[in-house]
C-alpha cells in the first residue's frame, strides 16, 4: 500500500506554541531585528539556566565551535584529538585553523571518546581535544582534563546534543575550566530553527567571542583570521526571540522528552537485536535530544531502515558510516583503525523522537522496528 506524507511518522519535530510568536512579534514591532535586547535577553537566560558567567549567541553550533576552536590557540602543525564519530563539522573546523585533526576510538556504552585512547593519541603535536557528548550523553569531562592537563591541552566540549545533561548533578557546561559549545537546530532540545551558543567562565574569552562575532575586529584571532569561517556568525534578534520561548518552558519540554525516552525504554524492553540507551548512571544523566539504539551485530542497519521507510517510518543512521565517509579517507582513515567507533557507526540507529510524538506514533514504531527484526 502507497503511503500518504500524513502516514509517516517523521524523525523530529519542534515543539513549538504561541509564546515564539509573540516574541518574534515583539522584536519585529521594536525594529532591532539584529544586534537589540532580545539577543542579549536569550544569552542572559541561558547563562543562568546552564550555570556559566558568560554566554555568547552564534548563528549555528558549527560557527560556535569555529569561534572556540579560534581563541583555542591552535594552529598549524598542532593536532587536535576528537572521536570518529564527531560531525564532520567539527574536523572541518580543527582545520580551518591549521591544525590537523587525529582521531581516538570511543566507549562501546556511551559513544564517547574514551580517555584512555585520547592519552593514547597524543603525540608532539597535539594541542587540544574536541570533546563530543555523544547523543546527549555528557563526556567524562574529568578524565580527558586529566589527560589535558598533563599533556597542556585545550579542550573545547561539543555539548550540541547535550543542553539539559547532568555532569556530576551539574548542568553540561556548569564549572567547566574549558570552552562548551551548545547547537539550536530544528531536531535540538531547544531549537532557534538554527543557532547556537558558546559558554565559558573566562571573561577575557568571552570578550573576544563578542568582538568576534559582532565584527568589532577583523583582525588575527590566536593567528587565524576571522574570514574564512564568514563575515556573519552572530545570532538575530528574531532567532533569539525563538531562543527566550524556548527557554521559558524548557522544563516542560524536557519532562516531555524524558517520557517518550521511558516509553521507548518500556516498549524496547523485551525487542531481540536492540539495545536501548543508558538513562543515567551515578550523577551523570542523558540529555533526550534524540533516541538512538544500537542493533545486534548480525542485524543489517542499512536493510533495516529501508524496510522501516516501507512502513512509514522515518530513521536514519546515528553516526556515518566509517570508513566510508570521504572526510576519513581523505584523512588516512582505514577499516580497522577505531573497531568501537566502527562497529558503533555501523550497528547505530535514530528513531522518531519529539516532545509531540503521540503514543499511536510511538507504538507504530516499535512495532514496525519488531517486524522488520523479526523477518530477518
Amino acid at each position: 500500500m502507497s503511503l500518504v506524507e500524513s502516514d509517516t511518522v517523521p524523525l523530529a519535530q519542534p515543539f513549538l506554541n504561541g509564546r515564539e510568536l509573540e516574541l518574534v512579534g515583539e522584536v519585529l514591532r521594536s525594529g532591532r531585528l539584529s544586534l537589540g535586547p532580545m539577543r542579549e535577553r536569550f544569552e542572559q537566560m541561558f547563562a543562568e539556566l546552564v550555570g556559566v558567567e558568560h554566554a555568547v549567541a552564534v548563528s549555528s553550533g558549527t560557527a560556535g565551535l569555529h569561534v572556540a576552536a579560534m581563541t583555542a590557540g591552535w594552529g598549524p602543525r598542532d593536532e587536535v584529538v576528537m572521536s570518529p564519530l564527531a560531525v564532520a563539522a567539527a574536523a572541518n573546523v580543527t582545520r580551518s585553523t591549521g591544525a590537523a585533526v587525529r582521531f581516538a576510538d570511543v566507549r562501546a556504552e556511551t559513544f564517547d571518546l574514551d580517555p584512555a585512547a585520547v592519552d593514547a593519541a597524543v603525540s608532539a603535536r597535539t594541542r587540544g581535544v574536541v570533546a563530543v557528548d555523544a547523543c546527549g550523553w555528557p563526556c567524562d569531562l574529568a578524565a580527558i582534563g586529566v589527560v589535558a592537563k598533563r599533556h597542556g591541552l585545550v579542550v573545547v566540549e561539543d555539548a550540541g546534543t547535550a543542553l539539559g545533561a547532568l555532569r556530576g548533578g551539574r548542568p553540561v557546561g556548569a564549572g567547566s575550566p574549558w570552552s562548551t559549545v551548545f547547537a539550536f537546530s530544528a531536531d535540538k532540545l531547544l531549537t532557534t530553527g538554527e543557532g547556537g551558543m558558546v559558554c565559558t567562565d573566562d571573561a577575557a574569552i568571552a570578550t573576544r567571542w563578542r568582538a568576534m562575532v559582532d565584527q568589532q575586529s577583523f583582525g588575527d584571532v590566536a593567528g587565524v583570521p576571522l574570514e574564512p569561517f564568514g563575515v556573519n556568525v552572530r545570532l538575530s534578534d528574531v532567532a533569539s526571540a525563538i531562543g527566550v520561548g524556548q527557554l521559558e518552558r524548557l522544563g516542560q519540554t524536557m519532562a516531555m522528552r524524558r517520557q517518550v525516552a521511558a516509553d521507548y525504554e518500556r516498549l524496547l524492553r523485551r525487542t531481540a537485536g536492540v539495545t536501548t540507551p543508558l538513562d543515567a548512571v551515578g550523577r551523570d544523566e542523558r540529555a533526550w535530544g534524540g533516541y538512538s539504539v544500537l542493533l545486534d551485530a548480525d542485524v543489517d542497519r542499512d536493510v533495516v531502515l529501508v524496510r522501516l521507510a516501507e512502513h512509514g517510518i522515518e530513521c536514519g543512521p546515528t553516526f556515518p558510516g566509517l570508513p566510508a565517509h570521504p572526510l576519513y579517507g581523505e584523512l588516512g582513515v582505514r577499516a580497522g583503525m577505531f573497531p568501537v567507533a566502527e562497529a558503533v557507526a555501523a550497528r547505530s540507529l535514530s528513531l522518531p523522537f519529539s516532545p509531540v510524538l503521540s503514543p499511536h506514533q510511538q507504538a507504530r514504531v516499535v512495532e514496525a522496528l519488531q517486524d522488520v527484526l523479526a523477518a530477518g
